[in-house]
This record gives C-alpha cells, structure tokens and sequence, in this order.
C-alpha cells in the first residue's frame, strides 16, 4: 500500500510539526523506505547549501525561515542548533536521486509520492473472512479482529447461510463500534417519505427539468407495448425489463421498476442522467412513464442482452450463449471506456455511474457495448472535484473503496474507474471476482492471483488466448484492470488514459502496485493523519 501525509501533499511548508507514526500493530515500513528530515525555522548559514528551501512557518522570525533536508542513513546534516524544530517522513528510496538539482520541486515532488507499508495484521484471517464473502474488521474498543457479514459479525469467518444475505444485503453498521477496512461491500439505504409526498416529489421534478427529448408515456400505454408484460428479458434488483414494441414497430426494453422505490430518487436519477446523454456507448432513453406508484423505462432495445452472459464460464455450463473471442471483449472494453470518458467529460453535466459491472453494459446486434442502468448515478457540474455522498452506492465486488470508507480519499470519477478495472479483470478472466456461492474458503481472490501471475511472469491461460497477440491483448487488458483498481483514486488512471492504455503499445505499460483491499486505521491524535488525496483528471 502507497499512503503519504496529506498536510504535506501540496507543499512541504506544513503546521503540523509531528513526526510520521504507524500502528505497528497492523502496518510496517517496506525496506526501500528512507527517512528523510525537515529542518524548519533555521537561521541562514553562511555558505551556499544545496539541500534548503525556503519555507516561512508560523510563530518564527523572519530570518528563521529556511527549511533544510536530510537522510537519515547519510552523513549531511545541518547545524541542527540553529533550527526550531524537525520533522521525520518516510519516502521512497530514490527519492534522494533527484532532490539535489532543485530543493523545492524535488522535495514536493518525493512527499507526494509517499511510501510504501505492508498490512500484516491477522492476514490469514483477513483472506479466510474475504473468501467467505465478509469484510475484515475489527473491534474499537478492544482491537480483535471481526468478520463482518450479512446477519452479524463473526470472530472468524461468515457462517454459510449468511453468504447470500452479503451478496443481495447492504448491511449498516455503528461507526462508533466497528472501523471497516476491507471494501467490497456497499449500504443502500431506500429514503422515506409517504406516497402523497413522493409522488409531488417526481412529478416536481419533471417539471423543474421541462421539457425532456424522451416522452412520456401512460402505464396503459406500457401495458399496450409489452403485450400484458409477455416476454420478460431479465430481471433485477430495481424491477423487471420486458420487450415491447412501439407504434413504429421499433423494437425497446420496457424497465417496470419495483412499487417500493421510496421517493423516486432512483428512478429521477435515471430519467435526469441518460436524457441529458448521446453517444454510441451508451444506451438511449426512450421515454418513460410515471402514475403514482407506477414508474416505466422505454429503452432501445439490444438484441444480445447484457454482457455477463457472454464472459461467465460457470455461468454458462451448456454453452448455449458462446463465449465471446478475445479481440471482441477488447473491442467491447475500449467502447465502455469510451462510454465512461463521455460520461466523465463529454457531457455538459458530469455524471457518474456507480454501478459499473457486466450485468450493466448491454450489446447490440453488432456487439457494440451500451452503458445502462443509471439508477445510482449522480450528476455533478464539471467543476466539482468531490462527490458528496451519505451512502454506498453500488455493487458489491464492484465498489471503489472511497465510496465504503471516506479514509481512502474523496468520491470522484476515480470511482467509476475502479469498477471499471474489476469489470475488464472478470471480462479476461471469465469468471467473478467475488462469487456469492462459493463455499472453498481457500480460493484466492482472483485479482491476487492475477497479480501473482504476472509477477511470476506466468502464461495465465486466460480464455484460451492462444496466439501471441490474442496473449498480448490479455495481458495488456489485465495490467490495464489493475491500475484501475489501485486503491488510492490518486494512483487511478483517468478514463481518457485508460483509452490511451488500451489503444496503445503494452511496452509502454508498466507494471503497477498490488492494490491493498483495506484501510489504516485512524492513528492516534498526536500522530500525523495518513490520508490520501484524489483529485480529477
């Protein structure tokens, strides 16, 4: 894990003058960490010296304004009496190959970097709760480890009738009590509010937006163009999807969401989002309906449904839906890419997704992807960085873990790009990087193992690539998913990037850190805080 100092993250000029710590307990340095030490409110020395800054600090003369740096394991050190105070931060090991030419720049550009520290706590147990499909956690009060389920907590593993509850349940638990580390698991908590209410709500809304480019249709209407719901396409959490035909003989997919959708916001959400959108990557709205209870989406329909049917191995036992070749799912992935991109930069009004996950991207008739279901989506002016939110939102297996745990850094675009990054592992893999059924608690997560392979300089095997290229195609599409699974949103690449990765030469791609699936816990107050900072591209 790659973590740095977020007082120091824009300028080495800092206010808080404590030395870095770790909770030894859970976290130790990796051996090419180095320490590197600020001097600050020093008097000038009288010969020139290369490793100094100037940096004015509260509280100091005005000729104690001169910061210098020194490492630890070498002998260049400063006349330490004439300096106020010093601080200690661990850095990268080649980070003092480049501070000497430019103090400043350099000593910003190598705290910005931060350092490396492995997660050590209760590891064994960690992966024993994960592969049972709950969330290592622990007790605030006295420390221990906790295993946190679908039904309750456990000192160990998820017992297995509490599997399927995780994987359909997004469980709330008491921040005063349990300090969550492992992501993957999200809170959707529905809005009250009673009918009278919700339906002014709604149809205010419809008003405040005017006029929509989609239209707006009675429920008799939606009855009328399904045929009394006569082909059901699929089914979800929020309600079935039908086919329908229009008056034109065009061919939609009819969205019948759930009655008790609280107050709408989900279904605003979708109407808001996908009206204000056109691109070949994402699915057009049609028009939609809302009488009461009674809420409809008309989308244009595609022909080969949604592209989890087309990846899963397991899922397709038969093989009556084949498996898609290698180039095709890259193809696919450079057009979800693209669909993201827009979505991100594109638009007038920022959207993002936050359920990005194959159930989720519909293929045409041509296998060109489609980005649907906008039911979590928020939209944002392209001048905010940060998403506010007071929920998870998403899939599990699929959510970023700033989203789950705000110590990981701001909601952004980033977020997006994770799920992103666990999508194009499964769609290489062919299988789900969680898997709600499985009962072999020794079954490594596949993103470990994909990185291991990769290490090892392993032949994965993956979908039958046979040839050189369809290897290159593979190997390129997992490097890609792993940097966009890194779990810091500042290490994420943007979707323009991602673009650029997929699209160019796998030479220029780089191996990236191993993402840590968990998070510090907060240190005690006379410790630095070890926040990460994320930002949009």
């Amino acid at each position: 894990m790659t973590i740095s100092r977020s007082d120091l993250w824009d300028s080495p000029c800092t206010d808080l003058l404590v030395n870095t710590t770790l909770d030894y307990t859970r976290f130790s340095y990796v051996r090419t960490v180095r320490n590197l030490t600020l001097y600050y409110g020093c008097l000038p020395q009288n010969e020139s010296v290369l490793n100094s800054f100037t940096c004015k600090i509260d509280g100091t003369s005005k000729d104690r304004d001169i910061a210098y740096y020194t490492d630890d394991s070498l002998s260049r050190v400063v006349n330490r009496t004439s300096c106020s105070t010093k601080i200690r931060v661990p850095i990268l090991s080649d980070g003092f190959d480049v501070m000497p030419e430019n103090a400043t720049e350099a000593v910003e550009k190598v705290l910005r970097q931060g350092f490396q520290v492995e997660y050590s706590a209760e590891w064994d147990l960690c992966r024993s709760c994960v592969n049972s499909h709950g969330i290592c956690g622990s007790n605030s009060t006295t420390d221990s480890f906790l295993c946190l389920c679908g039904d309750r907590s456990y000192s160990s593993t998820c017992r297995r009738d509490s599997r399927h509850q995780v994987a359909h349940a997004l469980g709330v638990f008491s921040a005063g009590t349990m300090i969550v580390f492992f992501i993957g698991f999200g809170v959707k908590q529905s809005i009250s509010g009673n009918d009278e209410k919700h339906n002014e709500d709604v149809e205010a809304f419809i008003q405040k937006i005017g006029p929509l480019a989609v239209k707006r249709y009675k429920f008799s209407d939606v009855r009328k163009m399904t045929n009394s719901f006569e082909v059901k396409l699929g089914q979800g959490g929020y309600g079935n999807v039908y086919k329908g035909k229009l008056l034109n003989n065009c061919h939609v997919a009819v969205k019948i969401l759930k009655e008790s959708k609280g107050n709408g916001e989900d279904f605003v959400n979708e109407v808001a989002s996908i009206s204000r959108t056109s691109h070949v990557n994402v699915v057009t709205l049609l028009g939609y309906c809302f009488e009461g209870k009674k809420k409809a989406l008309i989308y244009e329909f595609m022909s080969n449904g949604s592209l989890e049917k087309f990846i899963y191995k397991d899922s397709n036992p038969l093989k009556i839906t084949p498996h898609l070749e290698l180039e095709k799912l890259f193809q696919i992935a450079i057009g979800i890419a693209r669909g993201l991109e827009y979505l991100h930069r594109g638009c007038n009004t920022r959207i993002l997704h936050f359920d990005i996950k194959p159930h989720n991207i519909l293929l045409d008739e041509k296998f060109c992807p489609k980005i649907s279901d906008f039911g979590l989506s928020k939209l944002c002016t392209r001048k905010e960085s940060y998403m506010s939110m007071l929920e998870a939102r998403g899939t599990i297996g699929y959510i970023a873990p700033e989203v789950f745990c705000r110590n990981f850094g701001g909601v952004s675009v980033k977020s997006d790009v994770y799920s992103y990054g666990m999508m194009i592992l499964e769609m290489v893999g062919g299988r789900k990087n969680v898997e709600a059924r499985v009962s072999h608690t020794s079954e490594i997560y596949f993103p470990d193992w994909v990185y291991e392979q990769l290490e090892q300089g392993s032949d994965f095997g993956l979908l039958n690539a046979v040839t050189e290229e369809e290897k290159e195609v593979a190997r390129k599409m997992i490097l890609v998913g792993l940097w966009c699974i890194q779990t810091r949103p500042f290490d994420r690449p943007s979707m323009s990037k991602v673009i650029e990765m997929l699209e160019g030469s796998i030479e220029a791609l780089q191996m990236p850190s191993k993402p840590v699936l968990s998070a510090p816990v907060r240190t005690s107050p006379e410790s630095s805080t070890l926040s990460v900072v994320s930002v949009l591209d």
